[in-house]
């Protein structure tokens, strides 16, 4: 299989992503949605290399750990403009 960019991946493994989602979730991650997992592969698996097989892509979802999860959602609470909605989000979770 070729290499492709991630995005191109997106619609074919959409039912990987929705299982880690769910996954995350079960683990007590708050509400994750599939949205949210591939903004933080994105954001910190996939930063360098976005051109990848689909063999590669789904085991990166499948190896997504809960704790990237939860350092990529509190970089990103850090970042965001709204500082205390974010507080409130993740004290909700």
């Amino acid at each position: 299989m070729t290499e492709r960019h991630v995005e191109d991946w997106k619609p074919v493994i959409r039912s990987v992503i929705e299982s880690k989602a769910e996954e995350l979730t079960l683990l007590g991650y708050g509400d994750v949605t599939s949205d949210m997992v591939w903004d933080c592969l994105l954001a910190k698996v996939w930063r360098k290399n976005k051109k990848l097989r689909l063999y590669q892509v789904v085991e990166d979802v499948f190896h997504l750990s809960g704790h990237v999860f939860m350092t990529y959602l509190t970089m990103e609470t850090y970042q965001s403009d709204d500082l205390m909605a974010s507080i409130a989000a993740l004290t909700d979770m």
